[in-house]
């Protein structure tokens, strides 16, 4: 299967109405982070003065206590540092419209999601890092970087965040990234991290797609933001924003269909104009959201951002989604370029006889310290593999890695996108990753 099928994959009747958020949740504030120890030392100090009252709850309110000292910048201090007591902030809590009584006063389905309580503090844990890092990094991004300098400033971040470097265990807690850090540019829309060597600077008239993910035992926020330093972009990226949000209101038996729709009506109604003449915004019809399993990014479930395909697959209680749009100026379709950064160990390949010695040997590397995970050259050369690309390719060729090239729409074109992450608990819906950016 090509890496552009794989994306897909992985990536009629009456519609069902997307669910929308009630009316007394709050969106965020510049308030939350500090509460949390998202902001700067800066910030921290300014908004300390004012001290506002507390507000209801949302997306990353600091909970069970709160933060015991501030995020330096960047970021260094583990959030586990920041929440002792290991009780992290939730994300915006929305009730399902349709079934919202039964389910916060069900004391099965108040029993069911106590039980996957670990599971959702890991979700947590995970998205609090994430929203550190991020907000750091939007502040800390500029023109002139390269971006090897932007993704391992992330990707460090991450790690100290976390604690932790992968799937090196300790303290009975493993976590790191979960996947590599994405800097697609311009008509690349996804998949591109720099190699070694790589000597490509931000430029002013860029723009950025930022995508990465934060893991705490294998559970996964997936999240993604796009950056432009000139706002003649501003409707492409408010045109997809709008879209992701448009997908964030589905829950529980919302069908694919539908929601696919809904987001592609958005994207639509969003028009650029760039060097004098007007686009329309496409969704990528190629590229989909995805559901997202314990060590294993993509699963067997696609969110569509077009209209039409499986009208039978549903939502379903307990499952986690990656709600992911991509607006274009282009075709509104991705293909296969440029050099290969991304791989990923297939989760259920059979046992394949392996001939080349470095090939079994860079396997047993990849088991140890990425598992199903996602990772790019940058990560073996930074554990110290070296004349690896050998092995690399005899794995893919073998069909135990999958290589994913970078996916990009027409030349001359431009592509935004942004993501969150959803847990759609028993008693409610959450969107884990929502944070007072985005």
């Amino acid at each position: 299967m090509s890496s552009t099928e794989a994306a897909t994959a992985c990536l009629g009747k009456k519609p069902v109405e997307i669910p929308k958020p009630c009316d007394d949740i709050d969106e965020g504030s510049d308030d939350e982070v500090v509460e949390t120890g998202a902001s700067g030392d800066a910030t921290a100090a300014k908004k300390k003065k004012k001290k506002k009252p507390k507000k209801k709850k949302k997306a990353g309110a600091a909970g069970g206590g709160g933060p015991v000292t501030q995020q330096t910048s960047p970021p260094s201090v583990p959030i586990s540092t920041l929440f002792p007591n290991k009780a992290y902030p939730a994300g915006e809590e929305v009730e399902y419209k349709n079934d919202t009584l039964n389910r916060t006063t069900s004391e099965e389905k108040r029993h069911l999601d106590r039980m996957n309580n670990d599971r959702w503090n890991d979700f947590r844990h995970g998205s609090e890092v994430h929203r550190q890092v991020r907000q750091w990094a939007q502040k800390h991004i500029k023109p002139g970087m390269s971006l090897t300098e932007i993704c391992e400033g992330i990707e460090d971040s991450v790690r100290r965040l976390t604690g932790h470097d992968g799937l090196i265990e300790g303290d009975s807690l493993i976590a790191g990234m979960g996947f590599p850090t994405g800097v697609s540019l311009n008509h690349c829309a996804a998949h591109y991290t720099p190699n070694a060597g790589n000597k490509v600077v931000l430029q002013q008239q860029d723009v950025m797609k930022v995508d990465f993910g934060v893991h705490v035992n294998g559970y996964i926020v997936d999240s993604a933001f796009t950056m432009s330093f000139d706002p003649v972009y501003d409707n492409l990226l408010a045109a997809v924003k709008d879209a992701t949000n448009t997908g964030v209101r589905a829950g529980i038996d919302v069908h694919m269909c539908d929601i696919g729709a809904a987001i592609q009506e958005v994207i639509e109604s969003y028009e650029v104009e760039i060097g004098g003449k007007t686009h329309q915004v496409k969704p990528i019809r190629n590229l989909n959201g995805h559901n997202i399993n314990q060590f294993q990014i993509h699963g067997t479930k696609s969110v569509p951002i077009v209209k039409g395909g499986d009208q039978t697959t549903k939502m379903e209680e307990g499952e986690v989604f990656a709600i992911e749009t991509f607006g274009s100026t282009g075709k509104g379709v991705v293909r296969d370029d440029t050099e290969v950064s991304h791989y990923a160990r297939i989760a259920d390949v059979k046992h394949v006889d392996l001939r080349l010695s470095s090939a079994k040997n860079l396997l047993n590397v990849i088991n140890k310290n990425f598992g199903t995970l996602p990772f790019c050259r940058r990560y073996l050369d930074r554990i110290g593999q070296e004349k690896y690309l050998l092995g690399l390719n005899n794995l893919v060729s073998s069909g135990i890695v999958e290589s994913y090239p970078p996916l990009c729409d027409s030349k001359g074109s431009y592509t935004a996108q942004y993501e969150h992450t959803i847990l759609l608990r028993p008693t409610c819906k959450e969107v884990v990753s929502r944070g007072d950016d985005y």
